[in-house]
């Protein structure tokens, strides 16, 4: 079972127009600031600021979800997180925040709404969730 990864962003909340920025950043891996701004006007019922752009990418920078490189006399913006990373902080955060309600009524009535898919995938959970366990045990 795969531990939550050592590098998080620092704040996890995402504007929509910040979650575009790292949509294209993923796709694209490495872009410039122009790249990214041609990349959102390629909608053509689009605006948006050149220093919109770069508002939010240093923004995301500052929140730690990117990093910023000069080549030559561009600069160039990478993720520090992958999108499988981002979604698993994001999942563990918001099972967080539903466990902090504390609430066993709470719980209990979002079991009860299961589907039994999903009461099928919480008991592959709870499985490799002992498996991790009797592992860690074991060493």
């Amino acid at each position: 079972m795969s531990a939550l990864p050592p590098r998080r962003p620092k704040h996890l909340s995402l504007g929509p127009l910040e979650t575009e920025i790292l949509e294209i950043l993923w796709e694209l891996g490495l872009a410039t600031v122009k790249e990214i701004h041609d990349r959102i006007l390629t909608d053509p019922d689009r605006e948006l600021a050149y220093a919109s752009v770069t508002t939010v990418l240093r923004r995301l920078s500052e929140k730690g979800w990117l990093a910023c490189d000069r080549q030559d006399r561009a600069f160039q913006w990478r993720p520090l997180v992958s999108r499988s990373e981002a979604q698993m902080f994001q999942a563990h955060d918001q099972l967080q925040r539903f466990l902090a309600v504390g609430n066993p009524d709470v719980v209990a009535a979002f079991a009860d709404q299961l589907d039994c898919a999903s009461i099928e995938k919480l008991d592959a959970i709870a499985q490799r969730l002992k498996a991790a366990r009797q592992a860690k045990e074991g060493n």
